[in-house]
């Protein structure tokens, strides 16, 4: 078979042959894979910057996709700590971390979304208790998974939900998916009184947009969480103690680790149905696997889907 291969963490995969998967014990199959989503944590586990990267290669990236078992069944898969991913004409996945999915689904939709709707989706349903009417504001709001959060947000509940980015021009687009108001991290005080932060960037901005959004809320005393997900602006944020203590304050994290795997399976088959219905808008632009080398630094909006 074929696959993207990594052999050194400052290279881009290389397609070439591979060894064929084999399933070791009896909850493990092997499976034709049909999409797989390129994400911002597929890239990070590859290059070895991510906490769960295994650190070993050669490695065929690739942390969840839509595959077909033996039996016909289409299947979202989610791997754990593997080198043998979805970028691949077949892999192995552990059917305990699978859901089958319902019938009609387009392979590359479901590829494309489910990875970065499942961050907010996740977050706003085990992380936090998401109640109704409340404000929400999305930092980071024009990338693929931000946009996605305004959706969700709204689905669960949100009242207004505030959109935060750099760019006036992706910003301007964002009220035709449920975005109430539209801001820059320059204009931050004007969200200060949100319930709840959907954080996907991170680093020096979020660290200095936390300030003027607390010292402008009419009531400092009111709960404020702050849902750490993404961390597009670095790894680290200079977060100021004075924020902790002059406001009620809360940072909840919200990824592979802190959330069961078991609760991420739980919410997948709700989500794939959004998903399928139409009710969570998706760009996803289909690759050929052959063509990783050059796909895998390549700059757009859309959510790369390599299809073998």
């Amino acid at each position: 078979m074929h696959a993207a291969v990594i052999t050194a963490f400052d290279a881009p995969p290389v397609y070439r042959h591979h060894p064929e998967p084999v399933a070791n014990d009896e909850n493990e199959l092997v499976v034709e894979v049909l999409a797989a989503g390129l994400h911002h944590l597929t890239r990070a586990k590859a290059n070895g910057s991510h906490y769960s990267s295994t650190g070993a290669l050669p490695l065929v990236p690739g942390m969840d996709g839509v595959v077909r078992d033996r039996f016909g069944k289409l299947r979202y898969a989610a791997l754990d700590d593997t080198n043998l991913g979805t970028f691949a004409d077949r892999t192995v996945i552990d059917q305990r971390r699978s859901v089958v999915l319902p019938d009609g689904v387009d392979p590359v939709q479901i590829a494309a979304a489910m990875n970065p709707a499942m961050s907010s989706w996740v977050a706003l349903r085990r992380r936090i208790t998401m109640e109704q009417g409340q404000r929400v504001l999305v930092l980071g709001a024009t990338g693929n998974a931000g946009r996605m959060a305004i959706q969700i947000a709204k689905r669960f509940g949100a009242a207004h939900v505030i959109a935060a980015g750099r760019d006036n021009v992706r910003l301007a687009a964002l009220p035709a998916l449920g975005a109430d108001e539209t801001v820059t991290f320059d204009q931050i005080d004007r969200a200060a009184d949100v319930d709840v932060v959907i954080d996907y960037v991170w680093g020096e901005p979020s660290a200095r947009a936390m300030i003027p959004l607390l010292t402008a809320r009419a009531d400092r005393g009111a709960p404020l969480t702050w849902l750490q997900i993404g961390s597009m602006a670095g790894p680290t944020a200079p977060v100021p103690s004075v924020a902790l203590r002059s406001a009620r304050l809360q940072i909840v994290g919200s990824g592979i680790g802190s959330v069961p795997a078991r609760d991420f399976l739980e919410e997948l088959p709700a989500l794939a149905v959004a998903v399928t219905r139409g009710e969570i808008d998706v760009r996803a632009r289909r690759v050929p696997l052959a063509q990783v080398s050059e796909a895998w630094t390549a700059e757009t909006e859309d959510r790369i889907v390599f299809v073998p």
